[in-house]
């Protein structure tokens, strides 16, 4: 019977139904239907609605229903599953005695500029065994499960090297082939320029296109490449010049844009016609509605800006502009050693004015959407993934309500149950 379910009873069924990122005010737009039941056949949605129509059709199609699973979701909220399209899930070592670092005023680039941040990271990942980076893998997939999280996005970018950077990839597809969440690999070897190549970041980004990129579209390590647009990392020409040059290789585009400093990243975004640009925090107005346009999506990451201490991102503003916004989480050992969701949400909610609907909107669709996936997950439509949250309150919006804790009781992964709070601690 693994992946068929019903779910009925649904006191709000929060459908976010769309095969495509939404935008401005369509976030807004859930989709919500009360008293709502959805059906996984073999892993795929294929009934959604009221739970009386669905039952009644359900067996008049001649359904054997003792093939199914069922979950009364009475009382409770469903949705989609969410998306982390943003994360640096594989590293070895941590950077506790840097954040204690940040506490006393040392900026996230002093530390770098100083051998600290990424590049302690890369030392300790270049040394890592294949078996030690799935391990504590596993581990923060399994939390990262538990915050309702069904797909999540890992970048490399921990090695600066071919070896460690392939070894990072080939952990990733690992760890989607132990692990019930699916992982979406994404290439980032120009997440900083490493010490041997410092002052030649051009002959870097020569390496990566030479070198790794071949490989890494090669064998399919990856689906993605991205770039650290950055002052003192990458310019915006050397980035153009990695990402169109990924591109030609199969990998689709993504950048860190616009974090620390207005560089042109989100201009960039919009002009190669990357699937998404993160961060944004100093993005302009000319970018940003430049993305609009374009139809890049906006990934942003409020609890690094919480992390570092800096304004956030301006979430308002690029829904109002038209834009499409994502949020994720950004974990990783630095600027963001947290994997919560609900964290995420409290913060956009309280920090960048988006309402409970948005929110869900960015953790799911337009979640699916910055991975290039909407046409498969993100949403409660037949046909799709059936991937679902069921919540253990009766509304979505108690999800940035109970702040900084997770209301998620149980996660479906393709019609199965993989994971409930219930269950915990027996």
């Amino acid at each position: 019977m693994s992946g068929n379910l019903i779910i009925k009873n649904a006191s709000e069924l929060v459908t976010c139904s769309a095969f495509a990122a939404k935008r401005g005010r369509a976030m807004s737009n859930l989709g919500i239907i009360a008293d709502g039941a959805v059906v996984i056949e073999q892993g795929r949605i294929s009934r959604v609605g009221p739970t009386a129509e669905v039952m009644t059709d359900l067996e008049a199609s001649g359904g054997d229903l003792s093939l199914f699973e069922t979950i009364d979701a009475s009382g409770k909220a469903v949705l989609p599953g969410f998306v982390d399209s943003h994360t640096h899930l594989v590293f070895g070592g941590d950077r506790a005695e840097e954040y204690a670092w940040r506490l006393k005023g040392d900026s996230y680039m002093d530390i770098l500029q100083r051998g600290g941040g990424i590049l302690s990271t890369v030392a300790a990942t270049r040394s890592a065994s294949f078996q030690e980076l799935t391990d504590a893998g596993l581990k923060r997939l399994d939390s990262m499960l538990s915050f309702g999280v069904t797909t999540v996005e890992g970048k490399s970018g921990y090695g600066l090297d071919r070896a460690t950077e392939i070894k990072q990839l080939e952990v990733m597809a690992d760890l989607n082939r132990l692990h019930p969440l699916d992982v979406v690999p994404t290439f980032m070897g120009a997440h900083a320029v490493p010490p041997e190549y410092k002052g030649r970041e051009d002959d870097y980004i020569d390496f990566l296109l030479k070198e790794v990129v071949p490989e890494v579209a090669g064998r399919q390590l990856a689906e993605f490449c991205d770039v650290f647009c950055e002052k003192n990392v990458f310019s915006v020409e050397q980035s153009r010049r990695l990402l169109t040059g990924a591109a030609q290789s199969g990998l689709k585009p993504k950048l860190h844009a616009d974090e620390i400093v207005r560089l042109g990243g989100a201009e960039l975004g919009a002009e190669i016609g990357a699937v998404s640009a993160d961060h944004l925090l100093n993005a302009s107005d000319e970018g940003l509605r430049a993305m609009a346009t374009a139809g890049v999506v906006a990934t942003l990451l409020p609890a690094t800006a919480f992390s570092l201490r800096e304004p956030y991102a301006r979430g308002r503003f690029m829904i109002d502009a038209g834009c499409a916004v994502a949020l994720a989480t950004d974990f990783n050992p630095g600027s963001c050693f947290s994997e919560s969701v609900p964290l995420v949400a409290a913060l956009a909610a309280l920090y960048m004015n988006l309402s409970p609907e948005e929110i869900v909107t960015a953790l799911t669709i337009n979640g699916a959407a910055a991975l290039d996936r909407a046409q498969m997950i993100g949403s409660i439509d037949p046909g799709k993934q059936g991937d679902v949250v069921i919540l253990e309150n009766p509304s979505y919006r108690f999800i940035p309500y109970h702040l900084g804790v997770s209301t998620v009781e149980k996660v479906i992964k393709r019609g199965t149950l993989v994971f409930n709070k219930l269950d915990q601690g027996e």
